[in-house]
C-alpha cells in the first residue's frame, strides 16, 4: 500500500512539474518548453554559414515564377512577373525575418497585449482602444479594400505572411513566441492598417490642448500670447517665406465670438514630448558634382531591436524599387527607383483636438450639440486577459470621435482630459498604401504629386528628387480647415462653430519646387512662414536643427553623396552656440568653487560640438536643462500649481535669458527671497557640476558625452542581453545627428540620381529579427561610426553582382 502511495505521489509531483515547466506563470516563461533541446530557444540559433545559397521556395499560391536574390546584408531582391506574386513574396520574406515583431506591434495597436502577457498590460489595451486605433484602422481598411489595386496588394501580402506561418513548427517558432508562450495567428489586411495607425499615434498622437487650456485659465490671454506665441522669433520654415502661391486660398472659418470666453473658463487638469523628429534634404543638379539631384533622409524614431525598418527591393512589370518598409506594411515607404527618390519627416501639424462635452445626465447617453441633444454611440470593447476573466469596457463615441475617459480615473497619460471627445485625422479612412504604391512607380514630379493625394495620416514632409532634375518638398496629409488657433486649447463640444469645417485642399498644402537656393529640406520645423494663408499649428520642433541643415546646404557646392552623409552626422549645437556665452557671462562675477572653475574653463574652450569624447555637452545639457526648470517650474510645474501645464518653448526661454534680465518670471515664487538670473544660473551650474562629479568622479575623461548620454538600443520587450547598451556615439536631441538616449536616426539614406542611380544606407540593427542570427545587429557598427553601406540595386534577376550571390527560386502554378 505504501509503495502505491509513493508511486502516486511521484506521478503527481512529476505531472505537476511537467505542467509547471511548460506553462507560463505571470512574467515567468515556460522554462520546460524554452529550454527543450528539441523545440526550445536552442533551435533559434543560426550559424554564420547556415543561410542556403540556392533554394527552391516551394510556396503554394504564386501564379508565375519568382526569383529572390539575397545580398551580403541579407537584403532580399524580389523579381516577380505580376503584382500579386510580388506582394505575396514580400509578405512571406518579411515574415520569415520579422514575424514576431510585426505581429506583436499589431497586438499593441489593437489593444490586445493583455491576452499575451496578462493583466499588467490591461490599461495599455484600454488606452489604445479608447484612443480609437482599431476604429481608425477599420475605417482605413474599408477605403483600401474598396480600391482594386490596394485590395490585391493587401490580400497578396497577407497570403504570403500566412504561407510562412503555415510552415512553422514548435521548434522553428521565433524565440519571443516561446518566451511568451503563445502562437502566431493568421495575418489579415486589418493588421497592415493597424500598423499604419500605430505610426499615426507615434507621430501625431501628441496634444497640448489640456495644458494650454490650463495656462489660459490660470494666467489669462495676455500672458499666454506672450509666453506661447503662434510663431517663434527664430525660424527657418520648410517652405521659405515669400514663396509665391500657385493657388487661390479658400476663406478660413471665422473665429467664434464665444472662443475667448469659453477658453478662459476652462480649468482642467501627460505625456512627455517624444524626442521624435527627422531630417530630409535634396540638392539640385546645379549644386551637385554630377549635375543631377541628390536626396537624403534620416527619420528619427525610437531605437529598438529588431530594427523598425526592413530593407527590400521589389521588381515587377512597372516597378523596380528599393528602400525600407515597416515590417507588416507592404510596398516601400522610403526609397528610390531608377528615376526618382523620396523620403519623409514628420509634419507635427495640429490634427488632434479635444472637445469639452455637456452630457444630459449621469447616464451619458446624450450630449448637447448644435442646439439639441444627440445620442451617444456606445461601443463595448471585449478585452481578453491571459489568466483572468475577459474584461468588457464601454467606450462612448460622439460625432467628434471617442471619449477617451468618460469617468474620473487616473488616465494612462496624464494629458488626457475626462469627459472630452477626441477628433483626430487618424480616425478617418484614407489609402496610404495606394500613396506608397504609386510613389514606388513614380517616374516624374507629376507622378509624385498624384501619389500624395491619397495620403492621409500621419502627415509627413515628402521630399522628392528625380533624374529630370526636379527637386521638391510637400508637407502633406489631410489638414483640417481651421480658424487660427483652433485646437490650441480645449474646444467647446456644444458649439458647431468649434467643429472642423472641412479640409485644406491637397493642392493648397505647403510646397516648393526647384527653389532658387538650389535645395529643399525639412527637420520638423514650421511648414511655412506667417505668409501661408492657412493655420496648421502653433508649435513645431525647435529651429536649430532645420537652420543648421539649411546653413550647411547653402554653403555647399559640388555636392557628393558623402557631402550629405557628413551633414547627416553633423553635431554642432546651435542652441549652445547662441545661449552658452550668455550663461557664462551670468556667472562670471560669482563666487565659483574650484571644481566649477574647471568646468567653466572646459566650456570656454568647447566648440559646441556634441562628439562622443567631448565633455562640454555633458555639462551644458545638464546646466541648461536645470536652468530652464528653475525658470519655469514654479509657474508651470504640475507639482507646484496642481495643474498639468507645459513650459514655454526654447525660443521664448532663450529670449528671456538673453533680453529680459528683470522679467518677473525669473523669481522663484516658492521662496521668500527674490531670485535673479545670475543666481539661478549659478545654482544650475552647481547642480550640473555636482551631478557629474557624483556620477563620474572629478572632472576627467569619464565625463565624456557618450558616457553621460548613454544611448541604448533595446529589444522591443526590453529583454536584458538582447539589445545594445551604451552605444558609443555622439549627437543629441535638437542636433542634426539627433542620437539621444533612446532615439535617433532609425535609417540613414543618401540617393544620387542620374542615368544609373546609386544609393547608400544603413540602420542600427540588421535584417533578421532573430537574436540568434548573425544578421540581427550586423549593421550597428557601420551606423555607430556614421558610415553608410552602398545599397545593391539590381536591374534584373540575372544581373551579375559579387554582393548578391544567393538565389532562391519559386515556380508558379
Amino acid at each position: 500500500m505504501i509503495s502505491w502511495i509513493k508511486a502516486l505521489l511521484t506521478l503527481a509531483v512529476s505531472l505537476t512539474l511537467v505542467w509547471t515547466l511548460n506553462t507560463k506563470h505571470g512574467d515567468v516563461p515556460p522554462f520546460g518548453k524554452l529550454l527543450s533541446p528539441y523545440r526550445g530557444f536552442w533551435q533559434n540559433g543560426e550559424a554564420p554559414g547556415a543561410f542556403p545559397a540556392e533554394q527552391t521556395l516551394g510556396l503554394p499560391g504564386l501564379q508565375q515564377p519568382v526569383t529572390v536574390r539575397y545580398d551580403d546584408r541579407r537584403v532580399p531582391h524580389v523579381f516577380a512577373q505580376n503584382d500579386p506574386d510580388l506582394y505575396f513574396a514580400q509578405g512571406y520574406l518579411t515574415a520569415r525575418d520579422r514575424l514576431w515583431q510585426m505581429e506583436f506591434q499589431t497586438h499593441v495597436a489593437a489593444g490586445r497585449l493583455a491576452e499575451i502577457v496578462g493583466p499588467a498590460r490591461l490599461e495599455t489595451d484600454r488606452f489604445f482602444r479608447r484612443m480609437g486605433l482599431p476604429f481608425g484602422a477599420a475605417n482605413s481598411l474599408k477605403v483600401m479594400l474598396a480600391n482594386p489595386t490596394t485590395r490585391t496588394v493587401l490580400e497578396s501580402y497577407s497570403a504570403g505572411v500566412n504561407a510562412y506561418i503555415s510552415q512553422l513548427t514548435p521548434a522553428t517558432l521565433p524565440f519571443e513566441y516561446k518566451l511568451l508562450d503563445y502562437q502566431p495567428e493568421p495575418w489579415q489586411p486589418l493588421k497592415c492598417a493597424l500598423l499604419l495607425k500605430f505610426m499615426a499615434w507615434d507621430l501625431s498622437g501628441r496634444t497640448d490642448d489640456l495644458r494650454m487650456s490650463n495656462i489660459l485659465g490660470k494666467y489669462g490671454p495676455a500672458v499666454t500670447k506672450d509666453l506661447f506665441p503662434d510663431y517663434p522669433t527664430r525660424e527657418d520654415p520648410i517652405v521659405p517665406v515669400g514663396t509665391p502661391l500657385d493657388f487661390k486660398p479658400l476663406p478660413t472659418p471665422a473665429v467664434p465670438k464665444s472662443f475667448a470666453a469659453a477658453q478662459a473658463a476652462n480649468q482642467l487638469r501627460t505625456e512627455p514630448d517624444a524626442e521624435l523628429g527627422s531630417n530630409n534634404f535634396a540638392v539640385s543638379g546645379a549644386k551637385s558634382a554630377s549635375g543631377y539631384p541628390l536626396l537624403a533622409n534620416d527619420p528619427h524614431l525610437q531605437l529598438n531591436l529588431p530594427s523598425i525598418w526592413y530593407q527590400i527591393q521589389l521588381s515587377a512589370p512597372g516597378v523596380n524599387v528599393y528602400g525600407v518598409t515597416i515590417p507588416g506594411a507592404p510596398t516601400v515607404i522610403i526609397g528610390f527607383n531608377e528615376n526618382t527618390a523620396w523620403g519623409v519627416t514628420n509634419v507635427a501639424a495640429d490634427v488632434l483636438d479635444f472637445y469639452q462635452l455637456k452630457f444630459r445626465d449621469n447616464t451619458q447617453r446624450e450630449y448637447w450639440h448644435d442646439g439639441r441633444w444627440k445620442p451617444v454611440r456606445r461601443v463595448v470593447e471585449h478585452i481578453k486577459v491571459r489568466g483572468r476573466p475577459d474584461r468588457l469596457d464601454t467606450v462612448l463615441y460622439t460625432h467628434h470621435g471617442p471619449v477617451v475617459y468618460d469617468k474620473p480615473e487616473k488616465p494612462f497619460l496624464a494629458q488626457m482630459p475626462i469627459a472630452h471627445a477626441m477628433r483626430w485625422t487618424a480616425h478617418d479612412g484614407a489609402n496610404e498604401v495606394l500613396a506608397f504604391y504609386e510613389l514606388n512607380r513614380a517616374r516624374s514630379y507629376p507622378d509624385y504629386t498624384a501619389a500624395l493625394v491619397h495620403y492621409g495620416s500621419p502627415a509627413q514632409n515628402f521630399i522628392f528628387a528625380d533624374n529630370q532634375k526636379d527637386i521638391a518638398i510637400w508637407p502633406n496629409g489631410r489638414f483640417p480647415l481651421k480658424w487660427r488657433d483652433q485646437g490650441k486649447f480645449i474646444l467647446d463640444g456644444t458649439d458647431p462653430a468649434h467643429d472642423w469645417q472641412g479640409w485644406i485642399p491637397a493642392a493648397h498644402n505647403p510646397h516648393v519646387k526647384n527653389p532658387a537656393r538650389g535645395f529643399v529640406s525639412s527637420a520638423n520645423q514650421f511648414s511655412a512662414g506667417p505668409d501661408y494663408p492657412y493655420y496648421l499649428h502653433w508649435n513645431y520642433a525647435n529651429y536649430e536643427r532645420g537652420h543648421r541643415i539649411n546653413e550647411r546646404l547653402a554653403a555647399m557646392s559640388q555636392v557628393t553623396p558623402d557631402s550629405l552623409r557628413q551633414l547627416q552626422n553633423d553635431v554642432l549645437d546651435l542652441n549652445a552656440q547662441l545661449i552658452l556665452p550668455k550663461m557664462l557671462a551670468l556667472v562670471s562675477g560669482a563666487a565659483i568653487r574650484p571644481a566649477e572653475a574647471q568646468v567653466l574653463a572646459e566650456l570656454r574652450r568647447w566648440p559646441y560640438l556634441y562628439t562622443a569624447d567631448a565633455i562640454g555637452p555633458s555639462v551644458f545639457s545638464l546646466w541648461y536643462a536645470d536652468l530652464v526648470k528653475r525658470l519655469w517650474d514654479d509657474d508651470f510645474g504640475a507639482k507646484v500649481t496642481g495643474l498639468e501645464m507645459r513650459y514655454p518653448s526654447r525660443d521664448r526661454t532663450n529670449n528671456l535669458i538673453l533680453q529680459e534680465p528683470h522679467s518677473p518670471w525669473i523669481d522663484d515664487r516658492r521662496t521668500p527671497a527674490k531670485e535673479t538670473l545670475p543666481q539661478l544660473a549659478l545654482q544650475s551650474l552647481r547642480f550640473a557640476t555636482d551631478s557629474l562629479t557624483r556620477k563620474f568622479g572629478a572632472l576627467g575623461p569619464k565625463w565624456r558625452w557618450a558616457n553621460q548620454k548613454s544611448t541604448d538600443i533595446l529589444h522591443l520587450l526590453q529583454l536584458p542581453g538582447f539589445g545594445q547598451l551604451d552605444v558609443d556615439c555622439g549627437g543629441g536631441a535638437g542636433i542634426v545627428n539627433a542620437t539621444s538616449e533612446r532615439n535617433g536616426p532609425s535609417w540613414r539614406m543618401v540617393v544620387a540620381l542620374g542615368p544609373q542611380v546609386r544609393a547608400y544606407g544603413v540602420y542600427p540593427g540588421g535584417q533578421s529579427g532573430n537574436p540568434g542570427s548573425p544578421f540581427y545587429n550586423n549593421m550597428l557598427e557601420t551606423w555607430r561610426v556614421g558610415q553608410l553601406d552602398e545599397l545593391v540595386f539590381l536591374r534584373s534577376a540575372t544581373e551579375a553582382n559579387p554582393r548578391a550571390t544567393t538565389a532562391w527560386k519559386q515556380q508558379g502554378k
